[in-house]
């Protein structure tokens, strides 16, 4: 098959390698129908994230069509379109039974596109199936479904809710890329007083006032004089970073309120000074976290009723084997405007039969 592999940090191939095999009986083979590319895997070929070994297949976000199941598998079986999530969970270890699987000690947590290989190929290996992937409805469009692989639970989790979003409240979150833009969506769930966006490129924060950003302000204008002016010098409730590079964490720190709370999302690469000599007094609490998904049946409910949306966060698509061409759009996204790019196309995989011979007339 064919598949992204990362060859060292700077550089990558869209490549033949092996088809993945089950190795477990807990395992599921899917085929990838529709798949995406994560700030997370730029931060991978930067460098950034060196457990990332040389040869390993990207990805970590798709949907997909099961093939093949180990003996295991009880949840679903050849044939059912699946969302594969980012996270996998053993269901035995002490955290997966608390339901924070991101930090499974089992053999799961995020391993796709890190320690194993991941989704941005043809077929892919997803361990600890049953708790692992989960049946689409046929009303969930799979280019819709493939961004709750990641960014809505990852922004709805470590966003929404670390940070305590609630009623009424000023909510900042620096960084308009795909996972600040879902958080504007779900923190508008817990109907904050005003969303204010923060962002390097005009055309994310065009997109964050069309999913609901009630100010937007580019990061080189002053931002905090802004939250300063909006809230009459007290600071942000709520500020969420979305970026993952010190100055934005830093800028956050600064923006929020005495007793408010700083939610980090963002996929730190480089050290970020915390300035406890003006923090300490102030009662602030930040929150780190890496995803855990278990928020993903819920927000799958939401988006088969209408109520979780989609629009504006998918710029761009291509086809599967368009990849290297993705990974350049998406990377330039402030030239190009990119927020979330998506690959696949349709499948075809109907099986010609030839005609019956006609019954004998004897």
């Amino acid at each position: 098959m064919k598949a992204l592999v990362f060859q060292g940090p700077g550089r990558t191939a869209w490549q033949e390698v092996p088809d993945p095999d089950i190795k477990d009986a807990a395992d599921a083979i899917v085929r990838v129908d529709a798949v995406t590319i994560c700030g997370t895997d730029l931060h991978i070929i930067k460098g950034d994230v060196p457990e990332v070994e040389p040869g390993r297949v990207l990805g970590h976000e798709a949907v997909g069509t099961v093939v093949e199941t180990g003996g295991d598998v009880r949840s679903v079986r050849p044939g059912d379109r699946v969302l594969i999530s980012c996270i996998s969970a053993c269901g035995r270890c002490r955290f997966c039974r608390e339901g924070r699987y991101g930090q499974c000690r089992g053999g799961g947590g995020w391993v796709l596109g890190h320690t194993i290989d991941g989704t941005q190929a043809e077929y892919v290996r997803v361990p600890f199936a049953d708790l692992s992937v989960y049946a689409l409805p046929n009303t969930v469009d799979s280019f819709d479904a493939v961004l709750l692989a990641d960014i809505f639970p990852t922004s709805y989790e470590v966003g929404v809710l670390n940070g305590g979003v609630g009623p009424g409240d000023t909510v900042v979150v620096v960084g308009a890329g795909p996972i600040g833009l879902a958080a504007i969506a779900t923190a508008r769930l817990y109907s904050p007083g005003r969303v204010v966006v923060v962002d390097l490129a005009e055309s994310r924060l065009a997109a964050a006032r069309k999913l609901g950003a009630d100010a937007t302000a580019g990061a080189d204008e002053g931002p905090e004089q802004l939250i300063e002016d909006l809230t009459d010098g007290l600071g942000a409730d709520v500020v969420i970073e979305a970026v993952g590079v010190p100055e934005a964490f830093e800028m956050c720190t600064r923006m929020v309120r005495p007793g408010g709370r700083v939610a980090n999302i963002g996929v730190h690469g480089k050290p970020a000074v915390l300035h406890l000599e003006d923090l300490w007094i102030k009662d602030v609490t930040i929150t780190t976290g890496l995803v855990d998904t278990s928020s993903t049946p819920m927000l799958l409910r939401m988006m088969a009723a209408g109520r979780l949306t989609s629009a504006e966060l998918i710029t761009h698509r291509f086809e599967l084997g368009e990849m290297e061409e993705a990974y350049e759009v998406f990377g330039r996204a402030a030239e190009t405007g990119a927020v979330k790019v998506a690959l696949g196309g349709p499948q075809h995989t109907a099986v010609s039969v030839p005609d019956a011979p006609a019954p004998d007339a004897r």
